[in-house]
């Protein structure tokens, strides 16, 4: 059988999976932003009906599973694989929100790549006729990763001017071996990358780097140029992270200002919402993937689409040692063609 691999890190689907249907919810402050219309749902309990936050995690990322399923005319029973992770210590969002499917499972972290990474292996799994249906999912929780990572919300600490907000969303995506698309042609696996970066309220510096060497590999492997495409959206870099990765960009000859955007821009009105350097978390880039860019390609708005969803790879004990940041980066390539 030929190789797929074009190269180190790029595989090209040699049957491009198919977007079947897709869903994403958010919370109160996603439905301030700029992109409300495009969510399925928007909750203005941040507890989701629970007693806990973690708790309303879980029944977020519950109800984007169901919401797919039922806007693509699907029982759980034609899923064979779900593919999904979170933010939380141990994935527990995913796991318990997931422990009433009877659908095989695979429990990801990839922090705030983990929609990237969840896509990129259903659409191999596919491909490779290992499955004919997967949900590729993840989601995050403002309250949840505040506690964890930082500091419990209503301690009301002071956030520096290049701190991001949690999103408070999940989105989820249903791969099948046909349908009307958009397709994921092509994935790249990232490695990780670490440039010393420590203070975990400046996540978007931590993570450019990773951006820009998966990117990087992404066009060289499948010798293309970011004009080939008609939107490069990287994953909740914020504003500075996206100065930075164009900045990186720049001094290898390359110009992404034109068509390259990030999720954690796009989510929040920063200066009206006091977002400071934007939104960050997995359910960012999972919801504007699972809402404003896949409507787009359907639309017609958008033909071909990069999506380069970033992760840093940090827990709290690592922070607390004074480690630095390890980042990763996961491109998937989408397109209205086959």
């Amino acid at each position: 059988m030929a190789s797929k691999r074009m190269g180190r890190q790029t595989v090209a689907l040699e049957h491009p999976p198919s977007v079947e249907s897709f869903a994403c919810i958010g919370g109160k402050q996603e439905g301030k932003g700029p992109l409300a219309e495009y969510f399925d749902q928007l909750e203005q309990d941040s507890y989701f009906g629970q007693k806990t936050w973690e708790q309303g995690e879980s029944v977020m990322q519950k109800r984007a599973l169901e919401l797919a399923l039922h806007k693509g005319g699907l029982k759980e029973e034609q899923l064979d694989y779900i593919l999904a992770g979170d933010l939380l210590n141990q994935c527990i969002g995913s796991s318990f929100a997931l422990r009433d499917f009877r659908v095989p499972f695979y429990g990801l972290y990839g922090a705030c790549s983990t929609m990237g990474e969840s896509l990129a292996l259903a659409s191999m799994l596919i491909d490779g006729g290992f499955a004919r249906r997967c949900a590729a999912m993840t989601s995050s929780h403002f309250c949840t990763a505040e506690r964890q990572y930082r500091m419990p919300v209503p301690y009301g600490n002071q956030r520096t001017p290049t701190a991001q907000w949690t999103a408070t969303a999940a989105g989820c995506t249903i791969l099948a071996k046909d349908g009307p698309g958009p397709y994921v042609t092509h994935v790249t696996c990232g490695v990780i990358e670490d440039y010393g970066i420590s203070d975990v309220n400046n996540m978007g510096a931590a993570m450019a780097p990773a951006a820009h060497s998966a990117l990087t590999a992404f066009f060289r492997e499948t010798n293309t140029a970011p004009r080939d495409y008609d939107l490069i959206l990287t994953g909740d870099l914020g504003a500075l992270g996206h100065r930075l990765l164009l900045d990186l960009f720049r001094l290898d000859g390359l110009d992404l200002a034109g068509n390259c955007q990030d999720c954690g821009m796009l989510l929040y009105d920063r200066q009206r919402q006091d977002m400071h350097a934007g939104a960050s978390g997995c359910g960012c880039s999972a919801s504007v993937l699972n809402g404003y860019v896949l409507s787009g390609m359907r639309s017609g708005k958008w033909s071909r689409v990069v999506m380069a969803p970033t992760g840093a790879l940090l827990s709290p004990t690592s922070s607390f040692q004074g480690e630095s940041i390890p980042s990763i980066c996961h491109v998937v390539c989408l397109s209205r063609e086959r």
